[in-house]
């Protein structure tokens, strides 16, 4: 327990809370599982989504289950998504070729920054677009003029991590405390966690070495499941 404790407290220390993806209607399992594992390996803890209506479950269900170490905050409109990144004082740069679209590699990606990213057959959708504060693009030099979009997104991603990393933006925790703590046990103790949902149960502590020490919630515990044991 205790290398993987220390792996995890690592990792979130490492957190970016100034970097996010938000993904607008890309629906295909495999390109959702790509951005989300590319959020993780950079060190981004949450990303947005709008999924397309006839797919919103099969959507939800395939980025909630491509990394547990990533939260996806889904929303029912684009308008209400961007809305909420920006009030979180995010730049919005949409990958989108356009007449204003400047290379990915211009922008400075050590402020707030929500990359916004289209649907596989027709990209980044106009209203997406409006709302962007920026267009980015990746310079093409061959006969296709597209890149996969999670392709384009690790790659605008990883260019996001080195001017981060250049700006020591790494080595000082940003996420606040009751989230690195909340996390730090649920991705210790995950079956712990869903007994503590079920039952509405606060989570116990943990000491430094990441296991469980609190004597009350033990009782509470064994009262719960010796409750669930009786015969209706």
């Amino acid at each position: 327990m205790s290398e993987r404790n220390e792996k995890i407290i690592a990792l979130l220390k490492r957190r970016q809370t100034g970097l996010t993806v938000f993904m607008d209607e890309v629906h295909k399992p495999h390109n959702l599982a790509a951005i989300v594992r590319t959020c993780d390996a950079v060190g981004i803890g949450s990303v947005h989504a709008v999924y397309p209506e006839k797919q919103l479950r099969s959507c939800h269900g395939t980025a909630q289950g491509s990394n547990r170490w990533v939260e996806t905050h889904t929303y029912s409109n684009l308008d209400e998504g961007v809305a909420q990144v920006k009030s979180e004082g995010m730049q919005v740069l949409a990958a989108h070729f356009s007449d204003t679209a400047v290379d990915f590699r211009q922008i400075d990606y050590t402020k707030p920054t929500c990359l916004l990213v289209g649907s596989e057959k027709f990209g980044v959708s106009e209203r997406a677009a409006e709302l962007a504060d920026q267009h980015v693009l990746v310079p093409m030099l061959g006969m296709v003029q597209s890149l996969n979009v999670s392709v384009a997104t690790a790659i605008i991603l990883y260019e996001a991590q080195r001017q981060r990393e250049a700006a020591g933006m790494y080595n000082q925790q940003q996420i606040d405390e009751g989230t690195f703590n909340r996390l730090r046990f649920e991705w210790l103790h995950s079956k712990v966690k869903q007994f503590c949902h079920q039952h509405q149960l606060r989570y116990p502590a943990i000491d430094e070495q990441g296991d469980i020490r609190d004597d009350e919630w033990h009782q509470l515990r064994r009262k719960l499941e010796l409750t669930d044991k009786k015969p209706d």
